[in-house]
């Protein structure tokens, strides 16, 4: 896992983006021991909190896992999901400084990823992207990325992935992971190694299946990269091919009420079905003694995703790279829902569709209807991107157009009591089609930017970059009106709306104080447009009414940040007995955020399943303080020990009303956000072949409602990953290894993450996972 710090390098995949400028002083020294564990990497080159950490290294979490969820020992940085490979998308939580996924910007290989929302409408999850065994590195900007970084949403700074190049030799490598509850992970990666002409590529392939832990559900992935690179001295063109095609049941979260039992885990039904059966009533009812924590049959997210992208960096001369990248996306998903027809207000909307008729009979006699949300998601942009070394400047400028067309539409099927379906299968024919919506987006992004180096210890930087959006939603299947609420009289909007920001200016300084320390520092603003999605989530486009669409265009403003830094780096070699090194990283930050924007909803239970009527609003601001402190102590080449301490006070400045009602939010905690958190990583080498890593995560008592008048405790999870290579060769494999790890150490138990969804009074939560193992066997031919 994580450990060490710095190794002083920006980690981006542009051949020159490492050549020091001219008259560029001597940096700071790398003083990390010869032979030392350093994996985590601080950026010195930037004016900003930047780390990176390296594939190997994130390999060692848990061999397959998600790179994001490695960069949990990252201070800051609070990372929840169900399963141990953090695949889960339905349920994953990410918070940095306050901020979560959805206000953050990602990319892979300069390739923007979009808003990380689960039902995403502009981009895909990262370990869709790219196969975690294919990834080179990710870099994670705590406060502000830069302002090139393609995004219309990185509010909380920017976590970019990059995916390694082909191998300079031929090689076959094979990887086998097997572990608890059935867990198979299969990867084959073939390098070409250089086949003439600067040309290389690899192919690689991936099969991945894993129980649910708690009930009998099988996540899997298949998963195919490739990547061709020609490089010479004129330039280097590199082609990227993605293909994933992933199912996974949904974990389910249980409400919790002050004073109330709740049940720890809410399994699905399936694949008993009879047991489904025997759980409702004739009229398809759950339980009343359960209340809103029912039990659905089944729950699951369908994802195929194909992106592909061509990029080439021209080497113009020794001054002057220009960089030109095009890309494509295609998505088509289903996420489905197989629950009771008598519950969370459906009857309602049911009859809206069928009045006076038996509800029951006509969804196939169960008792269950099955509803689907279907995404689609086509788009493809182009980056452009120029570097100039000009004496003492070094100016850079670049644009990024996107063009997506995406859509999402909700159907309701029959769940046949003769001929149940199950979470594998997609749903056909529809009995209702309740809305189908087409939203065109145009985003286009400009940036400019010179760091000044005015003597050899000092840099400055400043520069701006433009945010235009231009997004049209249609709905070709609208809702009818008492289908999205009783009093509704239209339904849901239909319109343009244009957003021009022309300046979001940063401004930053490094001072390389002496060779062992860097004091840096940035201001800069950030905005996230509105989303652009029909049907759901904080979008104009999901609204109640065409009237509350035209007053949020005439009256609503997009979200903003602007984020302060300041830091200090210091790498030092020691001579204290066994201690014989230190590298490390403060930070303290201070974010303004304005202009919050949140879906009041006359009924949030009806509007998570159905639909209800729902204002989005500007609710004010919030601010937030803290601290990052990171650093790892080395003991020689044998043992460091990485230590991660942060503090964070995010807090609302203002009240809002829901109706006629003051939600008394000014000066409330923002909820899921911990103020404590402590990391830390202990690895030992005890021979060149053998290492372990024990690692901690600490995360403190979280706010479960925007009120705060409910919480959950804190918890600390270890971790623990033992690795070595097999000194014979057997056959034609060679460089045999093999890695064993283990999840949440401990078995402890307890609430994992909250689900923020009411003012007050309830709270939806997912459980800790239990103690998992795992064994991969690794081998090259």
């Amino acid at each position: 896992m994580l450990c060490a710090a710095a190794a002083h390098a920006d980690d981006k995949p542009a051949i020159a983006e490492d050549a020091p400028p001219a008259a560029a002083a001597p940096a700071i020294q790398d003083t990390t021991p010869a032979g030392a564990i350093a994996t985590v990497e601080i950026s010195t080159r930037k004016t900003r909190s930047s780390v990176a950490l390296k594939g190997a290294e994130i390999q060692k979490v848990l061999p397959g896992v998600n790179p994001l969820k490695a960069l949990q020992a990252l201070p800051g940085v609070s990372f929840q999901t169900a399963d141990p490979w953090g695949n889960n998308e339905q349920n994953l939580s990410l918070f940095v400084h306050g901020f979560n996924a959805q206000q953050m910007g990602f990319t892979m290989d300069g390739v923007p990823l979009g808003d990380q929302s689960y039902g995403n409408y502009n981009g895909l999850a990262p370990q869709r992207a790219l196969t975690s065994e294919n990834v080179r590195s990710v870099v994670l900007a705590t406060g502000a990325g830069d302002l090139g970084t393609p995004s219309t949403n990185n509010l909380g700074g920017t976590i970019e992935t990059y995916s390694t190049d082909p191998a300079k030799r031929r090689n076959i490598g094979l990887q086998q992971t097997l572990g608890s509850h059935q867990a198979t992970r299969s990867f084959v990666r073939f390098d070409s190694g250089d086949i003439g002409g600067g040309n290389s590529f690899f192919l690689s392939g991936l099969h991945h299946e894993a129980k649910a832990w708690d009930f009998n559900g099988r996540q899997s992935n298949d998963q195919f990269n490739a990547k061709f690179v020609h490089q010479d001295n004129r330039g280097k063109l590199t082609l990227f091919a993605d293909w994933s095609d992933k199912t996974e049941p949904n974990e389910d979260s249980s409400l919790h009420q002050a004073g109330l039992n709740s049940p720890y885990t809410r399994p699905f039904l399936y694949p008993d079905f009879r047991a489904a059966l025997a759980y409702l009533d004739a009229n398809g009812a759950p339980p009343a003694s359960v209340g809103a924590n029912f039990r659905n049959y089944y729950s699951d997210a369908q994802r195929t995703d194909k992106l592909a992208y061509a990029r080439y960096e021209a080497f113009i001369s020794d001054d002057v790279t220009w960089s030109n990248q095009y890309y494509f996306h295609h998505n088509d998903g289903v996420g489905v829902v197989a629950g009771p027809i008598n519950q969370a207000g459906l009857p309602g909307l049911f009859r809206v569709y069928y009045p006076n008729q038996d509800l029951k009979t006509i969804f196939g006699g169960s008792g269950y209807a099955t509803r689907t949300t279907e995404y689609r998601i086509n788009r493809q942009g182009w980056l452009s991107n120029l570097r100039w070394e000009l004496g003492a400047h070094r100016i850079q400028g670049g644009l990024w157009f996107e063009h997506n067309n995406s859509g999402a539409y909700r159907r309701w099927y029959a769940l046949d009591v003769n001929n149940p379906s199950s979470p594998y299968t997609r749903p056909r024919n529809p009995l209702i089609t309740q809305y189908g919506s087409d939203i065109d987006n145009k985003v286009v992004q400009l940036h400019l930017q010179d760091e000044w180096r005015l003597r050899p210890d000092l840099v400055l930087q400043g520069g701006f970059k433009s945010s235009l959006q231009f997004a049209e939603g249609r709905f070709p299947v609208n809702t009818l009106p008492r289908a999205i609420s009783a009093t509704a009289t239209g339904g849901l909007p239909e319109g343009k709306i244009d957003t021009r920001k022309w300046f979001l200016p940063g401004v930053g300084a490094r001072w390389d104080v002496s060779t062992s320390d860097q004091l840096f520092a940035n201001v800069q603003k950030n905005l996230r447009q509105f989303m652009t999605y029909g049907g759901g989530g904080n979008s104009p486009w999901s609204l109640s009414s065409q009237a509350a669409f035209d007053y949020f265009k005439a009256t609503a403003k997009p979200e903003t940040s602007v984020t302060y830094e300041l830091g200090l780096r210091d790498s030092r070699t020691l001579a204290l007995g066994a201690l014989t090194g230190f590298d490390g990283q403060v930070a303290l930050y201070h974010v303004t955020f304005r202009d919050r924007q949140l879906a009041i909803s006359s009924n949030p239970i009806i509007t998570s399943f159905a639909g209800g009527t729902t204002i989005l609003s500007n609710v004010g601001s919030v601010k937030t303080d803290g601290v990052d402190l990171a650093g790892t102590l080395h003991f020689g080449r044998a043992f460091s020990f990485y230590d991660a301490l942060s503090y964070n006070r995010s807090e609302y400045q203002d009240s809002y009303y829901s109706g006629t009602t003051l939600v008394p939010t000014a000066g409330k905690t923002v909820p899921n956000t911990p103020k404590w958190m402590n990391k830390f990583v202990a690895t030992v080498k005890p021979g060149a072949d053998v290492e372990l890593q024990l690692s901690g995560d600490y995360v403190g008592r979280r706010y479960a409602t925007y009120t705060n008048d409910l919480d959950i405790p804190g918890y600390f999870l270890m971790g623990l990953s033992v690795s070595g290579k097999v000194p014979l060769s057997a056959g034609f494999l060679k460089n045999l290894r093999w890695t064993v790890s283990a999840t949440n150490l401990l078995n402890r138990e307890g609430p994992l993450q909250p689900v923020v969804g009411q003012p007050s009074g309830s709270y939806a939560t997912y459980p800790i996972p239990p103690r998992m193992g795992f064994v991969t066997l690794k081998a090259d031919i």
